[in-house]
């Protein structure tokens, strides 16, 4: 995608509010228009698998709208819903069936999983080229080998790396850029991405001294460390594009007795008057994640043919 203005919220004080919402809504309209293009041309319907255990009221919410999003897209969509007490060879003889079923593209088995069950296990069982969440070792080397063509991206650091260009462009060459936080999930592919758009990336963790003052040197900040607002506007330089990848749940008082609020890892009302781009929360971050994951399953189907695969 390149970078389109009109997706892009902006306040009277200059910061470009970067509507996460309407550059997903993109992202999904695109995978819809292409998934139409293989079925036309290829008669190849992309399929999705979503694997539930157990009974977590999140996971049944976020399981529910990746099936309702799927099918918007026009994918063949199933949900396998197991007990709390499946055995862990039973959800890998699950996986083995998937891996095998030809009509199935994408493989998404929710977390968090029991404790009885080892949640690695079950993700490295996975076929790669199925491994819609970008989290198999096999696409994470080939992400840092940089083999963009057939790597399976981890969603959400791919939808933030979206989000950047439509406030800066294609190039990120010669720019600073902090990730705070060093997950498998977030942090280090995120840098992995940021660097392959010629960025210099610092990655800060717990162990990392005066991370406020490496952050006022970055053009660019992501937060993914799951500390609410713990980026303060005096952390950022003027004029910094902001990523906020945190969704925190804390305390609302002025709403009422035992009411709550979302919150990002930045202290948004503060830094907004400081960043040059910066995405809220909600609305930021978390839309592209669903998004990118319905272009990953677009993509593995187109792989799965050897056809060259859209590129979002």
């Amino acid at each position: 995608m390149t970078s389109n203005t009109s997706l892009v919220m902006e306040n009277n004080s200059a910061p470009l509010i970067i509507d996460g919402k309407a550059i997903a809504a993109s992202v999904v309209e695109k995978v819809q228009n292409e998934t139409q293009k293989l079925l036309k041309e290829h008669d190849l319907k992309p399929g999705i698998a979503v694997v539930i255990v157990g009974d977590d009221p999140a996971s049944q919410v976020y399981v529910r709208n990746k099936g309702l999003k799927a099918e918007a897209c026009g994918f063949k969509s199933v949900t396998h819903r197991l007990d709390e007490e499946t055995s862990q060879k039973d959800l890998l003889n699950l996986v083995d069936q998937l891996n095998n079923d030809t009509t199935i593209h994408g493989i998404l088995v929710q977390l968090p999983l029991p404790r009885h069950i080892d949640k690695d296990e079950v993700i490295q069982a996975i076929a790669p080229e199925k491994d819609v969440d970008g989290f198999h070792f096999i696409n994470v080397g080939k992400l840092g080998a940089g083999v963009m063509q057939t790597a399976l991206l981890p969603c959400t650091p791919a939808g933030c790396m979206i989000l950047l260009r439509e406030a800066r462009g294609d190039d990120l060459s010669g720019l600073h850029a902090v990730v705070i936080g060093r997950s498998n999930i977030v942090g280090k592919p995120m840098a992995q991405l940021l660097l392959q758009a010629n960025a210099t990336v610092t990655i800060a963790h717990r162990h990392t001294p005066n991370v406020p003052q490496l952050c006022r040197s970055a053009d660019i900040v992501v937060a993914a460390v799951g500390i609410p607002e713990m980026v303060k506007a005096d952390w950022l330089k003027p004029g910094a594009s902001v990523i906020d990848v945190g969704i925190n749940r804390v305390d609302a008082p002025e709403k009422g007795e035992g009411k709550t609020r979302l919150v990002g890892d930045v202290a948004y009302e503060e830094a907004v008057k400081v960043a040059g781009a910066i995405t809220p929360v909600p609305g930021g971050v978390g839309p592209m994640t669903i998004a990118l994951l319905m272009a990953n399953t677009l993509k593995a189907a187109y792989v799965s043919k050897g056809i060259e695969a859209p590129r979002f």
